[in-house]
């Protein structure tokens, strides 16, 4: 399951596992670090409502954890939600997550060439993002057409994954789905009316601030050294800029309120892609899809 605002994907999966005995592993790339709470829209205890949830809150935020790393945890974590006779609930909107599970994708956990890392952020600042688009878009279309051209991190790493194995992202992904997939997954998605959507961005974003975001990085940052992959996250790159004088506090909040509604769009973008998946109505009360999710899925698996 995912969706485009964490409160409502997490509400719902709540709201399922209470229904059906179900317990939640988390695929949020963020969520998974210590001390980042408000930026990620960590859910709390007492939202979790006694069901239990895996892989949130376990990584200090200066390691790394790789799509592989997710992979295995989480399958160990199914196993065991199996095995006691519950019923799994995949929760999260990062899609590489979810495509290594429903597709059976095993990514490559390849040490990062630093260096080759550093040249290309350099060649992004110079001669702008456009052109590792480019470059990269002759390497792997496939891939590419996934990916948006403001997404620096993914289009950073398909040219790191060809430099480091003379292969495509896209042939990787082929030659590891031969392996099969282990379980048959049902993918629900979230989705709303555009505009309502980004309206609920720009309340949580100004919520986020309220609740006091700027000093929940200028804490992290105090705390930790180095952050590999958690201060690249939407919302708190923003901050860091601010706190390094490079932007005022509205245009921090502005690019917040922008970069998360682009987010929202590659969503969509990247789940549509997938023809399996069902789409249940946000605007709609929890309990009307959480009927819809159950009906589904009793027609799905032939469950009476």
């Amino acid at each position: 399951m995912q969706g485009q605002l964490h409160r409502g994907k997490s509400k719902l999966a709540v709201e399922l596992a209470k229904r059906i005995d179900g317990e939640i592993i988390s695929a949020d790339s963020m969520q998974i670090y210590k001390d980042m709470n408000i930026g990620t829209a960590k859910i709390t205890l007492e939202e979790m409502q006694g069901v239990k949830h895996y892989m949130i809150d376990f990584l200090p935020p200066n390691e790394r954890y790789s799509v592989s790393s997710f992979k295995k945890d989480a399958e160990k974590y199914i196993e065991k939600i199996i095995s006691e006779g519950k019923t799994p609930i995949i929760c999260g909107g990062t899609g590489l997550y979810i495509d290594s599970l429903i597709y059976g994708i095993e990514y490559q956990d390849e040490k990062i060439d630093n260096d080759y890392r550093e040249k290309l952020n350099i060649i992004a600042g110079k001669e702008g993002l456009e052109n590792l688009y480019n470059t990269a878009l002759k390497i792997d279309p496939e891939a590419m057409a996934k990916i948006s051209k403001n997404d620096k991190k993914r289009i950073i790493r398909v040219l790191e994954i060809y430099h480091k194995t003379g292969k495509t992202k896209t042939e990787q992904e082929k030659e590891s789905r031969k392996n099969g997939v282990k379980y048959d997954y049902k993918v629900f998605a979230i989705n709303m009316d555009r505009e309502i959507l980004y309206n609920r961005i720009n309340i949580r974003v100004e919520k986020m601030i309220k609740d006091g975001l700027v000093n929940e990085v200028r804490s992290i940052l105090r705390k930790y050294n180095e952050f590999p992959t958690a201060m690249q996250g939407l919302g708190y790159k923003e901050v860091v800029e601010y706190l390094n004088g490079n932007t005022t506090e509205q245009e921090m909040i502005e690019k917040i309120k922008m970069e998360t509604r682009r987010y929202a769009k590659r969503q969509i973008t990247w789940f549509k892609k997938n023809k399996e998946t069902y789409w249940i109505d946000g605007q709609k009360s929890v309990e009307e899809n959480i009927n819809t999710i159950i009906r589904l899925y009793r027609r799905l698996i032939n469950w009476q």
